[in-house]
């Protein structure tokens, strides 16, 4: 297991090279909202730098398949949080990027809630039974949670509202990656393409993660990836987490400590997300230092 935990987290390192990559032409690239969405996608497609990065990014995605069809989706998305901390150290030292004293308050509650979760990993945990029943409940509850926040107007100004949802798309397309190999697995006599084309969660999956990069790089466009990453990145995170003890069965450390680090690790992480989605939008002195930074 160590070995698929390992895979993960290089997985967490492309992708947040991938970000870091469609982040630096923010300023450059148009928002997709309303009818402009297919032009907006289009010219993103056509970006070197972004379509770049979207390429990391699948790489990253490709070998978190590896590493989540082997390993419980808990543990895996645990190692993919490394890939916030580093996002935030590259935003500061390549792209410029400047914090107050809440947002770094809200960005290390963060760092400490994944080296919380880290640490309440224990050998042996295993998965239980597969529920796809209560997955789809659980994807429909957290689609009207993830789509509140869109209706805060100051959470919209600011980025936070399409990055709070991005991260529960990212964290659906996780838990949907998850059903496909289980699925996979249960159908292992049918041929690959017939297992493909009949599997919903490979439908899911694909949705779920364009809606997400979609959402974050509009978010991008009104939030500092500092501020952007760690509340989409965060909940990509926890979801899965949640996810997995929900519908696939794996459960909190017997331990009683390391119990408490799990839950006191999603309560810190949830207020740290509430810190920094009361951040403003980028000021127009930040957006010339990024896109000076991204020109260099």
């Amino acid at each position: 297991m160590i070995f698929y935990l390992s895979i993960a987290i290089v997985a967490s390192v492309l992708m947040a090279l991938g970000l870091l990559m469609m982040k630096s032409r923010s300023a450059h690239l148009p928002m997709a909202a309303g009818a402009n969405v297919i032009r907006a996608i289009v010219i993103w497609i056509c970006d070197p730098m972004w379509i770049g990065g979207l390429g990391v990014q699948t790489a990253g995605w490709a070998l978190y398949v590896i590493a989540v069809s082997r390993a419980p989706v808990s543990m895996v998305a645990v190692m993919m949080q490394g890939g916030i901390a580093l996002f935030v150290i590259a935003s500061v030292v390549i792209l410029g990027e400047r914090a107050n004293r809440r947002e770094w308050v809200g960005i290390g509650a963060i760092v400490l809630g994944m080296l919380m979760l880290t640490l309440s990993i224990q050998a042996g945990e295993t998965e239980g039974a597969f529920e796809p029943g209560t997955l789809l409940i659980f994807s429909a509850l957290l689609m009207v949670a993830g789509l509140a926040p869109m209706a805060v107007a100051r959470l919209n100004a600011s980025g936070a509202a399409a990055a709070i949802l991005s991260g529960v798309a990212f964290g659906l397309g996780a838990l949907f990656t998850k059903a496909m190999t289980e699925e996979f697995t249960a159908s292992a006599a049918a041929s690959l393409a017939l297992r493909i084309v009949s599997n919903p969660y490979v439908y899911g999956l694909i949705v779920a993660n364009i809606v997400g990069i979609v959402l974050l790089q509009n978010s991008f466009h009104s939030a500092r990836g500092i501020i952007a990453m760690p509340l989409s990145g965060a909940l990509s995170n926890i979801v899965p987490i949640a996810g997995g003890m929900i519908a696939f069965g794996e459960r909190l450390p017997a331990d009683p400590v390391a119990g408490a680090m799990r839950v006191g690790a999603f309560a810190l992480t949830i207020a740290a997300g509430a810190l920094l989605a009361g951040s403003r939008a980028q000021s127009s002195e930040d957006r010339i230092v990024a896109r000076a930074a991204a020109e260099s």
